[in-house]
């Protein structure tokens, strides 16, 4: 124990210095979005009408000091938040700059930002979800036992000790409680030191002492030289003193900003005092909603002398704060090089997300439904076309195979990003890693079960039905099949990833997988013009082709007709719609699709998690 702690100490000494101050500047910060047209018919116009939430909000935080803003529910204090930590697209006007310069991609590497739905793998235990996130976002020069050392201080230091080795668990998997998810996803942030963190609603749903023991966490890093902003929902009158300045907004307008402990001096001096001793954030929140003890007042005027008393008495203050803040120094310092964007290497990346795509789905890749739906489907043909000759039944398990192997691929693809969709948000976001990595990392991680079950289906239904027996057949069989397999995996990966949402990417390949079957060759001999250029994209009647290839040559004979009676196999119509040669063709149309699908789909994700800004 004594060295863990010793390891612990020696690098947080060597990862402080990867940490510079930042102070957080927003000047007059206005978003606005387009707002929703109901009905059938949409207006089409231009000016069509804007719904203002930021209306001018200004402010500044130094390191060393926390900001905590509070509102009603539609305040917009989430939105600014999300636009201060360089989350928000769309019309965002203003100035905000870190240290005098607007964010860029590497300010994410010191940025930590805590949203407020947990997004965990809920079949990672605790330790192994903060060490996954240490190896990943700490930078590469600390060594891998520097990294776990600082994911065990942190469940130490939020008090995960007990439940370290629990899985994090879901809505339909027990696992740890709220307030330890929470804990666990702000550790996930404090990982890495960050210089400036962002947290939306740390406390909601936890108890007092939960609560006070995060603040009090996060407090010990503001003391450190970190700038912290938060979003916070009705905290206790120990919480409130612990903030270092305090943000009131109401409709998207600022009714306060400066020191907790100035708030209700100042609201008093304007004429806005409570009638009995109250929670200060209580009295704010009423105040936010237009409530006073007088209920003859009315909630919109009260709201409107709010804001007129802000832009009198406190803005000019505000303003003259952000005038007196010399960022220059900093400034240089930041343009000298000191931000590199990413924390770790490619490979690093690669393997560790590798690594942990395999802990957390584990339990999914060679369950027992899947292996028992291949399983049985192989002796149900084996069964079927055990030791048949018959050339029309043989074809009819070829197309089979094609058929099968073409959807069950096809729609386990469809759920490999969807599921992770916010994950990959959250973590693209706050610069984790290359989406190059990630995407390498799934795709290999999906192989084993992707090429094993195909394997284990046509070993069974190779052998035992009347397909030819020998070692080349059957291998050139194998290799189609797991051809067909990969083609089909990367056809999902595209529909999953520009789809994402699994009803409308599920109903979409299966009009796109039955257009290509349809086509193939083997139920319509005959396709008209106008649409037999499908065939040309047909994954289904290329894999259909290299498979009748795999058993048939030109020339060949087969019994046909009356007794004795002998025809070429190529003039069979299921054969002769599709053909015997050409299968160097058909290799390299199955190639484009291999390669084109993937970078279709890493085009499409390349769209996730990247910051308009």
């Amino acid at each position: 124990m004594e060295e863990i702690q010793i390891t612990q100490l020696e690098s947080a000494a060597i990862f402080k210095k990867t940490n510079f101050p930042v102070t957080l500047k927003f000047d007059n910060v206005v978003y606005k979005i387009k707002a929703k047209t109901e009905g059938m018919f949409k207006s089409s116009s231009k000016s069509q009408e804007e719904k203002i939430i930021l209306k001018g909000v200004t402010g500044i935080v130094f390191p060393g000091e926390m900001l905590a803003m509070l509102g009603p529910s539609g305040s917009g204090k989430t939105t600014l938040l999300t636009g201060l930590g360089g989350r928000l697209s769309g019309r965002l006007e203003g100035t905000i700059t870190y240290n005098g310069m607007p964010f860029k991609n590497a300010m994410k590497r010191y940025t930590g930002f805590v949203t407020q739905d947990d997004v965990l793998y809920p079949h990672l235990t605790v330790t192994e979800t903060l060490v996954y996130t240490a190896l990943l976002r700490l930078p590469k020069t600390l060594s891998h036992m520097d990294k776990v050392a600082h994911a065990e201080a942190v469940i130490s230091q939020l008090g995960l000790t007990k439940c370290k080795d629990s899985i994090i668990g879901g809505p339909l998997l027990r696992g740890i409680s709220g307030g330890e998810r929470k804990r666990v996803s702000i550790g996930q942030e404090m990982l890495i030191n960050p210089s400036l963190l962002f947290l939306d609603e740390p406390t909601s749903g936890l108890d007092s002492t939960t609560a006070q023991k995060i603040v009090s966490t996060l407090w010990e890093l503001v003391n450190g030289g970190r700038t912290i902003v938060m979003t916070i929902h009705q905290p206790s009158s120990r919480l409130f003193y612990m903030f270092h300045k305090v943000l009131l907004l109401s409709e998207g307008n600022p009714l306060y900003f400066g020191r907790g402990e100035d708030a209700m001096s100042y609201f008093s001096s304007i004429g806005f005092s409570p009638s009995v001793a109250m929670n200060p954030s209580d009295f704010l929140l009423d105040l936010a909603n237009g409530v006073v003890d007088d209920p003859q007042e009315d909630q919109a005027s009260i709201k409107q002398t709010l804001v007129t008393a802000f832009k009198t008495n406190l803005l000019d203050v505000v303003k003259e704060e952000l005038q007196r803040y010399d960022d220059s120094e900093d400034h240089q310092k930041i343009q000298k090089g000191e931000l590199d964007r990413w924390s770790n290497t490619w490979w690093n990346e690669a393997v560790v997300l590798f690594r942990r795509g395999m802990k957390e789905r584990k339990h999914d890749a060679f369950s027992f439904l899947k292996v028992a739906q291949v399983l049985i489907v192989s002796i149900l043909c084996a069964m079927l076309w055990w030791r048949s000759t018959d050339i029309q039944d043989q074809t009819g398990l070829m197309f089979f195979i094609t058929s099968f192997w073409g959807f069950y691929p096809l729609f386990q693809a469809i759920f490999t990003f969807p599921p992770e969709r916010m994950m990959l948000e959250k973590e693209r976001a706050s610069g984790t890693y290359r989406l190059s990595s990630y995407f390498m990392s799934r795709i290999v991680g999906d192989l084993p079960m992707e090429l094993v079950l195909p394997t284990i289906f046509v070993i069974i239904a190779y052998w035992t039905t009347g397909l030819k027996q020998s070692p080349v057949n059957f291998f050139s069989t194998l290799f189609t099949v797991l051809y067909g397999v990969l083609v089909a995996q990367g056809l999902g990966l595209a529909i999953g990833a520009m789809i994402m949402d699994l009803k409308s990417a599920t109903v979409l390949a299966s009009v796109t997988m039955l257009s290509f079957t349809l086509v193939s060759g083997f139920f319509v001999h005959h396709v008209p013009s106008f649409i037999s250029w499908l065939k040309y994209i047909s994954l289904t009647q290329y894999t259909f082709k290299l498979l009748v290839g795999s058993q048939y040559e030109e020339g060949e004979m087969y019994h046909c007709g009356v007794v004795d009676a002998t025809c070429y196999v190529h003039d069979f119509p299921a054969i002769k719609s599709v053909g015997l040669g050409g299968n160097a063709i058909s290799v390299v149309a199955l190639t484009i699709m291999l390669v084109g699908y993937r970078v279709l789909a890493y085009l499409v994700l390349t769209r996730i998690g990247v910051t308009k800004k």
